[in-house]
């Protein structure tokens, strides 16, 4: 990781200024300057990665800047929002020389023109160790068709994106679990923990069908029970209907009690949301106009908190319900 050492302002001349966009002013200003469009809502999010806790040591610049970058997206993503522009505040050891910043400058910019984004500005300081990276996304929404987490209604169904528990078998991969796994299947749960897909396509288009919303970071039970505190219902979900990778289904055949420690192993960046039943047709219709599953996996009723059930219809007990930060 060592390198050229670089002070603040060639460090931002060098790799963060080429980022700006026009509201950044070249990263010359105290502040940015952003446009707000009337009927408009701007929508905002940060996240904090800290090195050995949020990523590995080892993991590639360009990776890290990847991930730190899309799980603000899904957060974006979570309200209905369409991206806009981002602020990175890095503390970063004086080890990390121009190398990694090369690296992680060149993430950020492929993931900009990816998502058509841009930097708006944030702060660079120093730190004895470990890193740590915070990014604040910027979006906008409709003014009044933001999704929010409290709008879950009994008889509404539960959606969710994609699939659940590929980061978390990523990770265990990682860490030198599942030997035996074809080397392709490996490849595809390490890169679903590395560099997630926020649903920006998805996000935007739910707005009027979705009742509430939420990306699943933490895990689906944690993350569903979130929806379910704010909204005051519960939840009830059926454990088969989990929607699994062709991967992950290879791992859970042999090892069937993983499916529930999929539903809390969080990191998947998927959409977890609630519909009325009315809106299934137009659901089905998003899921096939952008190539995505997009899975039933239970109910909203009454009460509180999360059940799941397995398919006889019996709860049965989580051990581990989702990721805590304290």
């Amino acid at each position: 990781m060592a390198g050229e050492a670089l002070d603040e302002f060639e460090r931002i001349r060098r790799f963060f200024a080429p980022l700006a966009g026009p509201g950044g002013l070249g990263l010359l200003d105290d502040a940015a300057l952003v446009d707000c469009r009337g009927g408009r809502r701007l929508v905002v999010t940060a996240d904090a990665f800290v090195e050995g806790v949020h990523y590995l040591p080892q993991d590639p610049p360009d990776l890290v800047a990847r991930k730190l970058l899309r799980v603000n997206l899904s957060d974006l993503a979570a309200m209905a929002a369409r991206p806009l522009h981002y602020l990175l505040t890095t503390a970063l050891p004086a080890a990390l020389g121009a190398e990694w910043f090369a690296g992680f400058a060149r993430g950020l910019g492929e993931d900009q023109r990816r998502f058509g984004i841009d930097l708006l500005g944030g702060d660079s300081v120093a730190t004895p160790g470990p890193a740590a990276l915070s990014l604040t996304a910027i979006g906008e929404v409709a003014a009044g068709l933001e999704v929010r987490r409290s709008g879950a209604r009994p008889g509404d169904l539960i959606w969710v994106s994609g699939a659940i528990g590929d980061a978390f078998l990523g990770l265990a991969l990682l860490r030198g679990g599942y030997p035996e796994l074809a080397p392709e299947h490996s490849a595809a749960l390490i890169a679903r923990f590395r560099i997630p897909d926020p649903r920006v396509e998805l996000g935007p288009r739910l707005a009027g069908i979705a009742h509430a919303m939420i990306d699943v970071s933490d895990g689906l039970i944690a993350d569903l029970g979130h929806i379910c505190a704010t909204s005051h219902v519960a939840a009830v979900v059926e454990l088969a209907s989990l929607p699994l990778s062709p991967a992950a289904r290879l791992i859970v055949d042999g090892e069937p009690a993983l499916r529930m420690r999929l539903a809390g192993g969080g990191d998947d960046y998927e959409l977890l949301f609630t519909a009325s039943a009315d809106a299934t047709s137009a659901i089905v219709e998003l899921s096939s106009l952008l190539g995505l599953p997009i899975t039933g996996i239970g109910r909203i009723e009454p009460g509180e908190g999360v059940r799941l059930v397995d398919a006889e219809g019996r709860t049965v007990l989580a051990d581990q319900p989702g990721y805590r930060h304290f």
